[in-house]
């Protein structure tokens, strides 16, 4: 399986002969134009918020892919419809959704309906939450939010215990207080038997599973 990160909480998937990226949003754009898509077969959306959701970006890929299955919210699926996009909100072939609620963002925002997904059960994506109580072996983390701590999400993959973890959701740090708390994380999953990746924005690595 090959994983690429593409800017805050969105990740592209590639796995035999399927391929899959998960909420592409405002912040990774620019990341994304980069990147040479050859083929996509799933857009995944967790929720409607604009870091995890660009329907102007959805578009472009919609008009390059247009066979392309698109898997979100009902909230989600209202928006694209309205743009002549079909999408739906039940789980495709291979994809199990659970519990994981987006954390309350009181004043900031809405806190909108989203979905958690397990992928090839393998892979899972929790969006906006830490209020999940279930893993696959790659755990897609979110490591820092207004609406949630760092220390947070560490407690959280200790007791989930997942294989492998994905930081994501980590558009609020600059790029020196991420190197820095990307190494201290290596070495407190690595002590619990965790493998912690250092993803950086376009660069893919191998996982076995």
């Amino acid at each position: 399986m090959k994983i690429t990160k593409f800017v805050q909480s969105c990740i592209l998937v590639e796995a035999d002969d399927r391929v899959a990226l998960f909420d592409p949003g405002v912040m990774s754009e620019q990341a994304l134009d980069s990147y040479d898509f050859t083929q996509l077969d799933d857009i995944f959306i967790t929720h409607d918020h604009p870091d995890h959701f660009s329907i102007d970006y959805v578009k472009k890929l919609v008009a390059k892919f247009p066979n392309v299955q698109i898997t979100s919210t009902n909230e989600v699926v209202q928006q694209l419809a309205e743009q002549g996009i079909t999408s739906s909100s039940d789980a495709p072939n291979s994809v199990v959704f659970f519990d994981s609620p987006h954390e309350h963002v009181g004043p900031l925002g809405s806190q909108p309906e989203e979905i958690g997904i397990h992928y090839l059960d393998v892979l899972t994506h929790p969006g906006d939450s830490h209020s999940f109580t279930e893993t696959k072996a790659i755990l897609a983390l979110p490591i820092t939010a207004p609406w949630g701590s760092n220390v947070r999400a560490i407690e959280l993959a200790i007791e989930l215990k997942p294989k492998y973890i994905l930081p994501i959701h980590d558009w609020h740090w600059r790029d020196e207080a991420r190197i820095a708390s990307y190494n201290r994380q290596e070495k407190i999953f690595a002590d619990r038997g965790i493998t912690f990746f250092k993803l950086e924005t376009g660069k893919s690595i191998e996982v076995t599973v």
